[in-house]
């Protein structure tokens, strides 16, 4: 039987993860600059829809590759999308469940909304939880950094 690489997936996921969020934040800098107003240049709508979209592939990330990442390191059984952030939670990788559901129904209203005009109802919450996705990246990382020492 092949034996499963736990290490070699969550440093993998990590690696997307870091990489996703080098392009938020590259998005998000260039789109605090634009800020909200009632009307946008195509230059300008492209870059929020650049952002947004970026936010929803970072959100995924964290949750369905790096969490679930780490739960199988820590042995713990898969469980369902709650069982994975109440696992996160526990180990303070984020402030609250409650937190990460308002952040993952974000991330859903995003991805199930197919007109352009959405972007303009989201921004607000965009520009409120990208912080706090950035956070939640950091002590992700942090607490990761355990298993770069451990033998395998």
């Amino acid at each position: 039987m092949k034996r499963y690489d736990y290490r070699g997936v969550l440093e993998e996921n990590r690696k997307q993860l870091q990489k996703s969020i080098f392009w938020l934040r590259r998005s998000y800098e260039i789109c605090r600059k634009i800020g909200i107003k009632s009307e946008y240049s195509e230059e300008e709508f492209d870059a929020l829809e650049t952002l947004v979209s970026r936010f929803a592939r970072t959100t995924d990330l964290l949750v369905h590759k790096v969490f679930r990442s780490i739960d199988r390191m820590e042995l713990e059984e898969e469980g369902s999308l709650l069982d994975v952030v109440i696992r996160a939670e526990k180990r303070g990788l984020i402030a609250s469940a409650e937190q990460m559901r308002l952040i993952k129904d974000l991330r859903n209203r995003i991805v199930h909304e197919y007109s352009s005009d959405f972007i303009f109802d989201v921004l607000e919450d965009i520009f409120d939880y990208i912080p706090q996705l950035f956070e939640i990246a950091n002590k992700t990382e942090k607490y990761c950094q355990k298993y770069d020492q451990s033998v395998s």
